[in-house]
């Protein structure tokens, strides 16, 4: 008889990134990733329906109707995100897929990290496109030391003062500071800086990153007066200044 034991395969939580816009996965995505995602059937997902036609971007002959779906976005109570993670208590692998980028940044799946990681399981993060760090790449900003702030404020004199604040920031700090904004907003976003922050500041405009239309800009607030940023129409985009 023989001694030898199989070793079991402990479960782990992958965090799968997924392509900004209509990029095509082989430009972004290694093979590896293909490879991890054919082999799990339990995703907690921001979108059902955009993390559907992912996985069917990345394998075709994927069974979708074989797959179970947890949907994570800011309807979903926060009492049951722990139940997303039964099946790991059955040895299966679990996938977590955003809406576009990298899960768990700035994204509700940093809920989902926290309890595996308080549960002591495996945690996984997978290589692919986030528009933040490829923002900062591209910027010729400080990449040592910068800050995500999400969204500001919509009403234009709390607009202002969050931007004064982050501006700040830049020049007391030495720190990079990144915000986003509703993309069809982005045109009275860039208006309302460049009205209103220092002449000398830095302001760079990183839209559409990885995809056809992508547009990475940086000058000054002074040059931003004399060169107007184009009509971006709804492209995702990040700003950043710096000094």
């Amino acid at each position: 008889m023989s001694n030898e034991s199989t070793e079991k395969k402990s479960p782990a939580l992958y965090l799968i990134p997924v392509t900004l816009g209509e990029t095509e996965i082989n430009q972004v995505l290694p093979s590896y990733n293909h490879d991890v995602i054919v082999n799990i059937k339990h995703f907690i997902v921001e979108n059902i329906r955009s993390a559907r036609r992912f996985l069917k971007k990345t394998e075709k002959s994927i069974d979708i109707d074989e797959l179970t779906f947890y949907e994570l976005n800011r309807h979903t109570d926060r009492n049951f995100i722990a139940e997303y993670l039964k099946p790991m208590e059955k040895g299966l692998d679990v996938g977590i897929i955003s809406e576009a980028g990298c899960p768990a940044i700035a994204d509700p799946g940093a809920d989902v990290v926290a309890i595996a990681q308080k549960k002591g399981y495996k945690v996984v993060p997978l290589v692919g496109p986030s528009s933040i760090i490829m923002s900062v790449m591209g910027s010729g900003f400080n990449g040592q030391s910068f800050a995500f702030n999400g969204y500001l404020p919509v009403e234009n004199p709390e607009r202002i003062k969050a931007l004064r604040k982050l501006e700040n920031k830049v020049y007391n700090e030495d720190q990079t500071q990144l915000f986003i904004e509703t993309p069809y907003r982005n045109g009275k976003m860039f208006e309302t800086i460049v009205n209103n922050l220092k002449p000398n500041t830095k302001l760079c405009v990183a839209a559409g990153i990885t995809c056809p239309e992508e547009y990475i800009k940086t000058r000054t607030i002074a040059e931003w007066k004399k060169n107007p940023l184009p009509d971006m129409g709804k492209v995702p985009a990040i700003f950043l200044l710096y000094k």
